[in-house]
Protein backbone atom coordinates (compact mmCIF):
# COMPACT_ATOMS: atom_id res chain seq x y z
CA UNK A 1 0.00 0.00 0.00
CA UNK A 2 1.41 3.19 -1.22
CA UNK A 3 0.88 6.10 1.33
CA UNK A 4 0.70 9.75 1.05
CA UNK A 5 0.55 12.64 2.94
CA UNK A 6 -1.73 15.55 1.70
CA UNK A 7 -4.36 17.47 2.84
CA UNK A 8 -7.78 16.53 4.27
CA UNK A 9 -11.10 18.77 4.71
CA UNK A 10 -11.96 19.18 8.13
CA UNK A 11 -14.87 21.44 8.00
CA UNK A 12 -15.47 25.34 7.44
CA UNK A 13 -16.24 28.57 9.04
CA UNK A 14 -19.14 30.71 8.88
CA UNK A 15 -17.98 32.13 5.55
CA UNK A 16 -17.24 28.76 4.03
CA UNK A 17 -13.34 28.93 4.36
CA UNK A 18 -12.34 25.09 5.04
CA UNK A 19 -10.03 24.09 7.79
CA UNK A 20 -7.59 21.12 6.91
CA UNK A 21 -5.94 18.26 8.54
CA UNK A 22 -2.79 16.95 6.84
CA UNK A 23 -3.10 13.25 7.15
CA UNK A 24 -1.16 10.09 6.38
CA UNK A 25 -3.77 8.09 3.93
CA UNK A 26 -3.65 5.19 0.98
CA UNK A 27 -3.05 7.17 -2.21
CA UNK A 28 -5.66 5.57 -3.89
CA UNK A 29 -8.31 6.76 -1.51
CA UNK A 30 -10.59 10.17 -2.32
CA UNK A 31 -9.44 13.30 0.09
CA UNK A 32 -12.42 13.19 2.56
CA UNK A 33 -12.00 9.23 3.18
CA UNK A 34 -10.55 7.64 6.27
CA UNK A 35 -7.35 8.47 7.11
CA UNK A 36 -4.20 6.17 9.08
CA UNK A 37 -2.97 9.05 10.81
CA UNK A 38 -3.35 12.81 11.36
CA UNK A 39 -0.24 14.66 11.58
CA UNK A 40 -1.25 18.30 11.60
CA UNK A 41 -3.86 21.01 10.96
CA UNK A 42 -4.37 23.85 8.72
CA UNK A 43 -5.97 26.84 8.70
CA UNK A 44 -5.26 29.43 6.16
CA UNK A 45 -8.95 31.77 6.90
CA UNK A 46 -6.83 32.76 9.53
CA UNK A 47 -4.11 36.22 9.26
CA UNK A 48 -1.44 34.65 9.15
CA UNK A 49 -2.21 30.85 8.21
CA UNK A 50 -2.49 28.49 11.49
CA UNK A 51 0.17 25.92 10.76
CA UNK A 52 0.86 22.91 13.14
CA UNK A 53 2.66 19.92 12.24
CA UNK A 54 4.01 16.80 14.15
CA UNK A 55 7.79 16.79 12.38
CA UNK A 56 8.46 13.82 14.23
CA UNK A 57 5.67 11.59 12.95
CA UNK A 58 6.30 12.94 9.40
CA UNK A 59 9.47 11.96 9.41
CA UNK A 60 8.68 8.44 10.70
CA UNK A 61 6.10 8.62 7.58
CA UNK A 62 8.99 9.17 5.26
CA UNK A 63 10.94 6.83 6.58
CA UNK A 64 8.38 4.21 5.38
CA UNK A 65 7.99 5.33 1.97
CA UNK A 66 5.34 7.63 2.18
CA UNK A 67 4.72 10.42 -0.43
CA UNK A 68 4.11 13.83 0.56
CA UNK A 69 1.66 15.98 -1.68
CA UNK A 70 3.35 19.63 -3.11
CA UNK A 71 0.95 21.81 -0.91
CA UNK A 72 2.12 20.03 2.47
CA UNK A 73 5.88 20.10 1.24
CA UNK A 74 5.09 23.69 0.78
CA UNK A 75 3.75 24.20 4.05
CA UNK A 76 6.89 22.13 5.64
CA UNK A 77 9.07 24.58 4.38
CA UNK A 78 6.78 27.46 5.73
CA UNK A 79 6.78 25.66 9.39
CA UNK A 80 9.17 27.11 11.71
CA UNK A 81 11.76 24.97 13.43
Amino acid sequence: MEVMIRLQKAGKTANKRYNYRIVATSKNSSRESRHLEILGHYDPSQKPAVISINKEKVNQWLAKGAILSDTVKSLLGKVKT
